[in-house]
């Protein structure tokens, strides 16, 4: 059940169509699938206004075709992140219609249910300050797209060259969300939110050598952050990004 076949009920049922009884019966189905090794979540996009969203690492292949197809059964759209190429490669064989995006390690499928697009505010900024941030900052990107959200990509555009930055100062404050990829020092976030008036979205990536420490470092600086209008996610958590600026979007 998502939201449109709700709205598809409740029509048959103003229109006489479909009985109050029978209509009560479908509603009474279990928002979830018990597969016995993962428990679908059929209702979140009426919740929540997008579905399940798959986390690939630690599943099998024959796992996540079986989670895929449900997903996909009920009208999707699908996003599975995280996956390994064996795992891709399992996936698409099985389900040709699912996409493999490379860089961001995802799968995806569109659905094939219209959805109405969210009614929002503006264009969402994804900005990465480095070319080695493209994984994380594509993922975010992915999850926009899936959402119904416009966005655009202004990458490579650290602080070890901030005239990049500065050149797209126009762009920056006509975004309604930023979402700020950074890893090494991750000061980005920090200085975006010095000059723009709309929320930033840090993602601290775990790009760096040793004193990195994975993303600690930045995580760290993003969290001690002296601008106002800062929020953080979690390293290399482009899809938990991408989400909560399609929120902030959308509300």
């Amino acid at each position: 059940m998502n939201e449109t076949k709700l709205r598809e009920l409740l029509e048959k049922i103003r229109a006489g169509d479909l009985s109050v009884n029978l209509g009560i019966e479908a509603l009474k189905k279990l928002p979830f699938e018990d597969l016995g090794w993962a428990c679908l979540d059929h209702h979140r996009h009426i919740r929540e206004g997008f579905p399940e969203v798959v986390y690939g690492p630690g599943k099998t292949c024959e796992q996540l075709v079986g989670i895929v197809s449900k997903l996909i059964s009920v009208g999707g759209p699908v996003l599975v992140t995280r996956v390994s190429e064996e795992q891709s490669e399992s996936v698409v064989q099985a389900i040709p219609e699912i996409e493999f995006h490379p860089i961001p390690k995802s799968l995806t499928w569109s659905g094939k249910i219209s959805r109405p697009r969210p009614s929002n505010k503006g264009t969402v900024l994804v900005i990465s300050a480095g070319t080695a941030d493209l994984p994380v900052a594509e993922e975010a990107c992915l999850t926009l797209e899936l959402m119904g959200h416009p966005f655009k990509r202004i990458y490579d555009v650290g602080v070890a060259g901030i005239h990049r930055l500065l050149d797209h100062l126009d762009e920056l404050r006509q975004a309604s969300v930023i979402i700020a990829v950074a890893g090494m020092d991750g000061v980005l976030p920090s200085l975006l939110g010095g000059i723009v008036s709309v929320p930033v979205v840090a993602v601290p990536s775990s790009t760096g050598y040793g004193a990195n420490f994975q993303g600690l470092a930045p995580l760290l600086t993003m969290l001690n952050s002296c601008a106002t209008g800062v929020a953080v996610v979690n390293i290399d958590n482009g899809f938990g990004a991408g989400a909560f600026a399609a929120m902030i979007n959308r509300a």
